[in-house]
C-alpha cells in the first residue's frame, strides 16, 4: 500500500502547493505538508534532530555561523537533522565510539537544497561542492559531515586538515600525513562503513548513507521541521 501512495505523490508531484517549478527539472519537496504526506505513508522518511536521538552526541553547526568557506551564516538555526535510518546507523557508531572513550561532532547533515545552490554560487572550487543540477546527498537528509572527539576532554582528534578545507589533503586516501592523524581518520571510515555509510573520495569528514537513492531533494528549512 505504501507503494501505491508514494507513487501517487511523485505523479502528483508538481500540482502539491508550493512546489515551484526547479531550472533544473528536479523534483524537490519544499511544502512542510507535502512532505508530512510522505511521511505519513513512509516513516522511514522522517527527518530526525540528531541530537534528540543520539545520546551525547556534540554539534558544531558551521553554516548557522560565519566559521565557514562562505564567510557567512546560512542557517537561521544551529540544528542537524537526517532521515530515521540514517539517524540510527549514526546512533550504532556512536554507541560504538563511546566503548573506546570516543564520540561523534557534526558539522553538518540535512541541508536544504536552496543551500546547495547558494554554495555552488559563492564556490571558488566546485569540485567541493554539490552542483545543484543533480542536488546533493544533503538535501536528501542522507550525509554527515562529522568528526571524533575525546569524551574526556571534549576535543576532536587530530585530523588531515580543518572541516571544509579545499587542500587536497582533505582527500580520503591521501597519504602523506602523520601516523596519528592517518590512524584517526581510518578510525572514523572504519566505523561509518560497518554502518552503512560511505566516505566521499575528496572529503575525509564526509559520508553518505548507502540508501540514500530511496529519499527524494528537500528544501524545508529547518525552522520549520
Amino acid at each position: 500500500m505504501k507503494r501505491y501512495i508514494l507513487l501517487f505523490l511523485l505523479l502528483n508531484f508538481t500540482d502539491l502547493k508550493g512546489q515551484n517549478p526547479n531550472p533544473y527539472g528536479l523534483q524537490i519537496i519544499n511544502d512542510l505538508n507535502a512532505y508530512k504526506e510522505y511521511v505519513k505513508a513512509d516513516s522511514s522518511k522522517e527527518l530526525l534532530e540528531l541530537k534528540k536521538h543520539i545520546p551525547g552526541l556534540k554539534l558544531d553547526i558551521r553554516y548557522a555561523s560565519k566559521n565557514n568557506f562562505t564567510g557567512q551564516a546560512v542557517y537561521k538555526q544551529a540544528r542537524a537533522f537526517a532521515r530515521r535510518p540514517v539517524t540510527e546507523s549514526l546512533r550504532n557508531v556512536q554507541l560504538e565510539l563511546n566503548k573506546s572513550g570516543l564520540g561523534l561532532k557534526i558539522f553538518d547533515a540535512y541541508r536544504p537544497y536552496t543551500v546547495t545552490r547558494k554554495f555552488f554560487e559563492i564556490a571558488s572550487d566546485k569540485n567541493f561542492v554539490a552542483n545543484p543540477k543533480d542536488g546533493s546527498r544533503h538535501n536528501r537528509g542522507c550525509a554527515i559531515d562529522l568528526t571524533l572527539i575525546d569524551l574526556k576532554t571534549g576535543k576532536e582528534l587530530a585530523m588531515p586538515t580543518p572541516y571544509d578545507s579545499f587542500a587536497p589533503e582533505a582527500a580520503s586516501d591521501f597519504k602523506d600525513l602523520p601516523l596519528d592523524v592517518i590512524k584517526n581518520r581510518d578510525l572514523l571510515r572504519t566505523v561509518m562503513e560497518k554502518n552503512n555509510f560511505r566516505v566521499l573520495n575528496n572529503e575525509w569528514w564526509h559520508f553518505d548513507f548507502i540508501g540514500w537513492r530511496n529519499f527524494e531533494l528537500m528544501d524545508i528549512p529547518f525552522e520549520d521541521l
